[in-house]
């Protein structure tokens, strides 16, 4: 497989597809609102979207930094899926039913995500094929049986443990020895959907200000290099980049995530490896790995590259490693062996919020106004929807403009996390951690037995994933 042509960066494939937006202007000085979010990807605009929806008068201001979309919502692997980070904590701190209700929660945002991007002319390139995650060793299959098992219990009884003949019926992965299907899934084209977001909010009459970064937030006011907006309620809506802002160095953990996109494939090739049904494909592996069949046919896969820059440092243009490149392509060829002749059209990084207790959360404190949603660990194009519709609710609770609803009551909300650990030992724990699974990983691949390998539960324990 060639990687000579790869465009490498240029923010990702998906805005070589679409092009770079020119930025809408940025804030040309002091100014009010009534709300005042700042960041334009996913969770900063649809929290946009449902609060002028509820309530149309609101003046609503939208600050970012470079354009919208232009970090994890524009660069993820287009995985509309029902996934929620945290949930099994929520679970051990408010009680299984909590939980459950949190679970069906994710599980209803699918569909709403779909049915607002038909209503408002949307066309993401969505295809609802599920979700199929593979195991293709002794001790990932082990891990999907009590994966599917566990989902099971919180409420999936759609849910589908298929054996190696039927998992291969579905997506030819070599190798592959089972599989656990939910159709709470479906493929998108991210940048197609932030791009019909960010239109349809500014036809609602939500101000969008592009090349705005904010530099603080404080109660009632978000700083700029042009201006403070004040308004009675700041929501940061930051995610992967709030590290970014003053104070928040340790807040969440930038964690890199990188991608490979294929040229698009011939028939032959996906005669060869099925995938008619379009599933976002996953894996069980420690280090685990992303994918889709896009809309014109090719590849996109993402994994772990190199996992944190020091202090809490983002990247540029998405510009990713070769030695990631090199090591996503094989992972590519190992799962689709006819797939070694492909070019790879585009390499990218981006980057997802991690907290430290990996849980996602959706917070408003009624004494400063200040909200804030995020901490996703990748699984945030769902979860971001379900957050905004939170905020709204949770604002509108506080307004006086209606009560608790059944959004305000699950258990994400208001959950409060200790901060990240001060460099060098964050940045030492994070590549340990990686180090650790990327071994546990290898040593799996050749390793007969059932059992996650020990290296892999010792980093669980110290990295609070588990």
């Amino acid at each position: 497989m060639s990687t000579v042509s790869t465009v490498n960066g240029g923010i990702s494939f998906w805005y070589a597809d679409q092009g770079t937006p020119i930025p809408r202007e940025p804030l040309p000085g002091d100014a009010t609102a009534d709300i005042c979010i700042v960041g334009g990807g996913y969770t900063g605009l649809w929290t946009a979207y449902y609060l002028k929806k509820a309530v149309p008068f609101l003046n609503i201001t939208v600050l970012e930094a470079k354009f919208c979309g232009y970090g994890a919502s524009g660069r993820n692997g287009g995985w509309l899926y029902n996934g929620i980070a945290g949930r099994d904590r929520y679970a051990k701190l408010h009680g299984h039913e909590a939980a459950v209700r949190l679970q069906q929660a994710m599980n209803e945002t699918v569909d709403e995500v779909v049915r607002v991007a038909a209503e408002e002319n949307i066309d993401a390139d969505i295809h609802q094929g599920g979700v199929l995650e593979v195991a293709y060793t002794p001790a990932q299959l082990a891990r999907l049986k009590d994966f599917h098992s566990v989902e099971i219990a919180f409420g999936e009884k759609d849910r589908v443990l298929r054996g190696a003949r039927e998992t291969g019926e579905r997506i030819n992965v070599t190798g592959a020895v089972g599989s656990t299907w939910t159709p709470h899934g479906a493929r998108l084209h991210p940048v197609k959907l932030v791009k019909g977001l960010a239109a349809t909010v500014e036809a609602l009459g939500v101000t969008i200000h592009e090349s705005t970064p904010v530099t603080e937030i404080k109660p009632k006011h978000a700083h700029t290099p042009y201006g403070t907006v004040r308004a009675p309620y700041i929501l940061r809506c930051t995610e992967g980049f709030t590290a970014n802002l003053k104070g928040q160095r340790r807040t969440w953990l930038p964690m890199n995530s990188s991608m490979i996109a294929t040229e698009p494939l011939p028939r032959s090739v996906w005669d060869t490896i099925g995938w008619d049904g379009r599933e976002t494909l996953g894996d069980m592996a420690h280090a685990y790995i992303y994918a889709q069949r896009t809309a014109d046919d090719r590849i996109a896969l993402g994994g772990r590259g190199v996992p944190y820059r020091y202090g809490s440092a983002t990247d540029n243009d998405g510009r990713t490693q070769p030695a990631t490149i090199e090591a996503l392509r094989d992972i590519l060829v190992r799962l689709f062996p006819t797939t070694g002749a492909a070019r790879i059209d585009h390499a990218w990084s981006g980057v997802l919020g991690v907290p430290r207790d990996w849980c996602a959360t959706v917070t408003l404190d009624r004494s400063t106004g200040l909200g804030w949603a995020g901490g996703y660990v990748g699984s945030g194009v769902a979860t971001t929807n379900l957050a905004a519709r939170t905020l709204r609710d949770l604002i509108q609770q506080d307004s006086g403009q209606s009560g608790p609803t059944e959004l305000t009551a699950l258990p994400w909300v208001d959950h409060r996390v200790r901060r990240w650990e001060p460099e060098p030992f964050r940045w030492l724990g994070v590549h340990g951690m990686y180090a650790a699974y990327r071994t546990a990983d290898r040593r799996e691949l050749t390793s007969p037995r059932p059992g996650t390998d020990p290296i892999a539960k010792a980093a669980d324990r110290l990295s609070g994933r588990h």
